[in-house]
């Protein structure tokens, strides 16, 4: 694999685990998996977004924090190569989305003061979909909390993360429009993302529609 740290992002549903599981995988690279499961305040987010906002955003920050600089500071013994499902500055993407101004403001704040601490990946992969395929994996995989995200939610959040990709001159970033591919159940699609991903790309925004 070309590159040593390689994150996977996307919006909800959009197969960032999957495919960060096949990846690592395939080179035996150390896998680093979002802990998102076990927080107690996404349930409550889902039901009551002004309430559980900020904590919710606060949570998901010192989770990621710590769970990266743990992981990334004791490489794999067995390899040489780390890939994410996720990349912490979506702390800042989903924070734009969730908090009011003000809560926004104190949140990046802080978030800035911490993030020099992670290092950032040799290469961010975003998968894109379109919110009608991010909408049937949301109800296929069917975790009860997600069931009610909107359709206004996810264009928000895709929004947001467009506009953060924008802004990014000193990474380098992949965005692979995947609607037309099927990388958990066809090979033949799995590995034609492997290929975009081994390439050499500049920093900014490379996009590509597989």
């Amino acid at each position: 694999m070309r590159y040593r740290y390689l994150a996977i992002e996307g919006n909800i549903g959009a197969g960032k685990t999957s495919l960060s599981s096949k990846i690592a995988a395939e080179y035996k690279a150390k896998l680093i998996l979002e802990e998102f499961a076990e927080n107690p305040f996404l349930p409550k987010f889902y039901e009551d977004p002004d309430r559980y906002a900020f904590p919710l955003e606060l949570s998901f920050l010192a989770e990621r924090f710590s769970q990266l600089k743990r992981d990334l500071e004791q490489p794999d013994l067995f390899g040489s190569h780390v890939v994410s499902d996720y990349f912490l500055s979506k702390s800042l993407v989903f924070s734009r989305n969730n908090l009011k101004d003000d809560e926004y403001s104190l949140f990046s704040k802080m978030f800035q003061l911490i993030i020099p601490q992670i290092p950032k990946p040799d290469l961010l992969v975003y998968l894109y979909l379109d919110i009608e395929r991010l909408q049937h994996n949301i109800k296929k995989r069917g975790r009860p909390y997600e069931q009610q995200i909107t359709d206004k939610y996810l264009i928000d959040v895709q929004n947001n993360y467009f506009e953060f990709i924008r802004k990014q001159e000193d990474l380098k970033v992949l965005i692979i429009d995947s609607n037309r591919l099927d990388f958990v159940n066809k090979d033949e699609d799995y590995r034609k993302i492997l290929h975009l991903i081994d390439q050499d790309y500049p920093n900014g925004v490379n996009h590509i529609s597989a």
